[in-house]
């Protein structure tokens, strides 16, 4: 992955005192203020990570049903030209802020251009469009994302009782900034102790557009040239799910990593077939967006409640003022924290099979 996700150059996160300093206060003399709020949400796809529409979609909507604002919210599907077409579509029924979550930086930056060229404020929904100008971006601390999956597998692996054992990465897709940010953070973990000779590198490799098949097939690749993997650093839930699928056909039970929290990867951390997920709670990411955009909509300042830094966008290097909410990793130890916080329904987890594990594993 390194060729593919280094290539896009790293966050660098400031805190920020007066965020009015930062340089992209620029685009939006608009007329907002006089128009009833009217928020349009572009969602990626599905494929990516089931979050998207099981986590995303509902925070959102509750988020601004709550606010009492009027939103429009569809999915592009991982298409670059609906997700465009969508866009226009939005700008023409009139909404007066944007918030867009990229498919890549060159469809999502023709968004932000559009919608600034009417006079709309655009809000970069989890992945910042590198280069876009978008007008703020909320997200999580997508670094600690990594680092939480780092020392997760390094926890399992010393679990494990394996001498110096041999580590695959699956990376997240190289158009996905996010996914930069990962490798950066796991990589923090993994790399010294590569170094050191804790760990043997293995292969390495970033899946493209986050595409849970290829994922499996990329794994199966890397098993078949490398069986003595002893562990698989997988960026996210679904690749993981794919990857756990490979090792069930070959007989092995290993180490995996993912992301997202999802009900599938849950349950994999129940079965022991998933030793880590991160739990990034959407109703946190989602009400800020939506504070932000009835703000935006409303010709107002940021809300008080929210705390904002600056991130250097790496392709344009002008600060971008942002809201960064804090990830949790998630083992069978504090698998509950996502179900108390509304994460996923314990119906749709602790179902058949699972009622029995839920239980041993003090799920409430």
């Amino acid at each position: 992955m390194r060729k593919g996700i280094l290539a896009i150059a790293t966050i660098g996160v400031v805190a920020v005192g007066g965020i009015a300093g930062c340089s992209n206060d620029k685009k939006t003399t608009t007329t907002t203020a006089t128009k009833a709020p009217y928020v349009g949400v572009i969602l990626p796809d599905t494929k990516s990570s089931a979050r998207w529409e099981t986590a995303d979609r509902p925070s959102l909507t509750k988020a601004f049903a709550d606010a009492g604002v009027k939103a429009d919210i569809e999915n592009a599907q991982g298409d670059k030209t609906q997700f465009q077409t969508i866009a226009d579509n939005m700008l023409a029924k009139g909404v007066n802020v944007l918030i867009i979550t990229d498919l890549d930086s060159g469809s999502g930056s023709a968004v932000i251009k559009k919608a600034h060229d009417q006079g709309v404020p655009v809000i970069d929904y989890d992945r910042l469009t590198t280069g876009g100008g978008a007008d703020y971006y909320v997200s999580f601390d997508n670094v600690k994302v990594g680092e939480l999956q780092g020392k997760g597998l390094q926890s399992c692996l010393t679990a494990s009782g394996v001498a110096k054992p041999l580590v695959a990465e699956l990376n997240g897709s190289p158009t996905d900034n996010n996914a930069t940010l990962f490798a950066q953070g796991y990589n923090s973990i993994l790399d010294p102790l590569y170094a050191a000779g804790t760990y043997a590198k293995g292969p390495n490799q970033a899946v493209p557009d986050w595409d849970n098949t290829q994922a499996g097939t990329i794994f199966e690749q890397m098993l078949t040239q490398n069986p003595q993997i002893k562990g698989v650093l997988v960026a996210n839930d679904g690749m993981a799910n794919s990857v756990i699928a490979v090792l069930k056909k070959n007989g092995l039970q290993l180490p995996v990593t993912g992301q997202d929290a999802t009900v599938q990867g849950l349950q994999h951390i129940l079965d022991g077939d998933q030793c880590v997920t991160v739990f990034k709670d959407t109703n946190l990411e989602a009400k800020a967006a939506s504070e932000l955009a009835v703000a935006l909509a409303k010709g107002l300042p940021a809300p008080s409640d929210l705390t904002l830094t600056s991130i250097t966008d790496p392709v344009s290097k002008a600060a971008v003022k942002s809201v960064l909410e804090t990830p949790e990793g998630i083992t069978k130890a504090n698998i509950n924290d996502v179900v108390k916080a509304g994460g996923v329904a314990k119906s749709d987890l602790c179902t058949g099979a699972y009622a029995a594990k839920c239980t041993a594993a003090g799920i409430s």
